[in-house]
């Protein structure tokens, strides 16, 4: 299922980390001795737009050591196309889902979500916690 450059975690996954949860923990814990963990930008970005005052410094202290994967124009353009071509089948995506996606496809990385459904891309990786 997943593949050996490692795994982006999307916000849904992090939320769980940040509040504690331990299942969330146990599972990253696990995850992480598997392959590398990458964030990407959007996620950071979703991550500080809900954020807790009383959160704030364990969200940073985690996000400050993370590896970063870029999105640069092939990324974007994936990301665009995954938009304009699930649109036209009836079916709306958030950019921000579909920027996550195509990071995910064009680094290679297994993608850790919460959310399925808001990932039906079928040449993604995929692990579902």
């Amino acid at each position: 299922m997943a593949n050996n450059n490692g795994f982006l975690l999307d916000t849904t996954i992090l939320i769980d980390l940040f509040r504690g949860r331990q299942e969330a923990i146990v599972f990253l814990d696990k995850l992480s001795q598997e392959g590398s963990l990458f964030v990407c930008t959007i996620v950071v970005a979703e991550i500080f737009s809900g954020v807790r005052p009383e959160e704030l410094p364990k969200v940073e202290e985690f996000l400050e050591v993370m590896n970063y994967c870029p999105i640069e124009y092939r990324t974007a353009k994936r990301a665009g196309l995954y938009r304009r071509d699930f649109q036209r089948k009836g079916i709306t995506l958030s950019i921000s889902d579909t920027l996550i996606a195509a990071t995910a496809v064009e680094h290679s990385l297994t993608l850790v979500t919460k959310n399925l459904r808001h990932f039906p891309m079928t040449e993604l990786s995929i692990i579902e916690h």
